[in-house]
């Protein structure tokens, strides 16, 4: 296959109709399309208290809509498509353990909760990726992927450049996390129930819109309308941290939607770790010097998210999906082009409603309040508690006016009328 080619191979979701998916994802989509002509057209027209409470309405909307095409594309998704067993299941727990993490950190954040949450979604992570090994080391992946035949009966690892892949999940997954302490270290530590609620929120929005495609990609990646957008804004709102943390969710989630996975370490660079990055988008929400222009920040910090996801896919296209460039052709080269098909205009779409959406003052008035630096502790702060104690202490111990006037009416001594003490005499 040439990749001059790639453009005719793909499939172009808003007018394929040949499956009930494929009519319910068109479907989808042209109403995603006349919502946002309307909602355009009502932003336009409506001024001031109006224009506020329309936002708030087309907010819920947008959630309620993204959260039917989730669940209906999903069901038949799987109903067409079907998925391994052997990675369904692990994966599903996966999502299950992390869920009930995030509600147990959230209602007690305490230490021994904190280390026990992180042990189970560790322990849930090690599985799949046993699974997935497994499921690589009996041929299954390589057979659902068409790399061999299902009739083969002695199938070759060797086509994936397994040495490859291990190493470059290893640098990507040290990568990340330096990049991720470093540009969140003045983040809020820790997730509340708010930071958390909009992280539900958005991925499940995120999730929702990655099934209205305009394109899909022979080999896996898809050009979506904005699904990248929710990511985006949360990890402006809440910080690097938490937006990596919702964007590894997020592509965990993926790979529900679009399986394929050949091998552990590719599954790592293609999901998890690929959209992770896309919780970068937030790095220059606390730059001062871009202050007065939101726009510039959210796609700076775009541009950066996207290109890091895209590095992750060309190191999975050349080490794990080499054995479809054309002959002749370099894999590097097969894999920039493949990946700069999809991963470059879904990124650019997404930055273009960025944009536009920190366009709105109130909106960025809105996001910021979620994004302010933690204030740090300095010694005088440490005093003050105790100063504010002793003021406290003296006040009590003080009489109050009334106190003291009402004493001086019974008859009590008080420093105005207690006589003087004399002088002594002297012999």
């Amino acid at each position: 296959m040439s990749s001059l080619s790639l453009l005719a191979d793909t499939t172009w979701y808003p007018i394929t109709f040949d499956s009930p998916l494929n009519i319910m994802r068109g479907v989808f989509f042209w109403v995603a399309i006349a919502l946002a002509a309307a909602f355009l057209v009502c932003v336009c027209i409506l001024k001031g208290e109006r224009r506020k409470t329309f936002l708030w309405y087309a907010l819920l909307v947008a959630a309620s809509y993204a959260c039917i095409v989730g669940i209906v594309l999903l069901q038949l998704s799987f109903a067409e498509d079907g998925i391994a067993a052997l990675l369904f299941y692990p994966l599903l727990v996966l999502l299950l353990c992390i869920a009930g993490a995030g509600v147990a950190v959230a209602l007690k954040p305490t230490k021994p909760v904190l280390i026990a949450a992180g042990c189970v979604v560790g322990a849930a992570a090690i599985a799949v990726l046993v699974c997935m090994g497994v499921h690589f080391a009996n041929g299954g992946s390589l057979w659902l992927n068409w790399i061999v035949d299902e009739t083969e009966e002695n199938v070759d690892p060797s086509k994936v450049n397994r040495i490859g892949l291990y190493i470059s999940a290893a640098v990507a997954v040290i990568a990340l996390a330096a990049a991720t302490f470093l540009l969140g270290r003045k983040d809020k530590k820790g997730f509340d129930s708010k930071s958390l609620s909009y992280a539900a929120v958005c991925i499940a929005m995120s999730y929702a819109l990655s099934y209205l495609r305009l394109v899909k990609m022979p080999q896996g990646g898809s050009i979506t309308i904005a699904s990248l957008v929710p990511l985006m804004v949360y990890s402006y709102m809440f910080g690097v941290k938490k937006g990596v943390a919702a964007g590894l969710i997020y592509g965990v989630l993926q790979a529900f939607q679009d399986l394929y996975i050949l091998h552990p370490a590719q599954f790592l660079l293609d999901y998890p770790i690929a959209f992770a990055c896309i919780g970068l988008a937030g790095m220059f929400a606390k730059t001062k010097w871009l202050k007065k222009l939101p726009q510039l920040q959210i796609a700076l910090g775009g541009i950066v998210a996207g290109l890091s996801r895209f590095v992750m896919h060309y190191l999975s296209g050349c080490f794990a999906f080499g054995m479809w460039a054309p002959e002749g052709q370099p894999v590097w080269l097969y894999s920039l082009i493949y990946q700069s098909a999809y991963v470059l205009p879904d990124i650019a779409i997404a930055i273009v409603v960025c944009v536009f959406i920190f366009c709105s003052p109130s909106f960025v008035k809105m996001a910021r309040r979620f994004n302010q630096p933690a204030p740090a502790k300095t010694v005088a702060q440490d005093e003050a508690p105790m100063s504010e104690v002793a003021v406290t202490e003296s006040a009590n111990e003080a009489p109050m006016p009334e106190v003291a006037a009402a004493e001086s009416a019974n008859g009590a001594p008080t420093s105005e009328s207690a006589p003087a003490p004399e002088a002594p005499k002297e012999d």
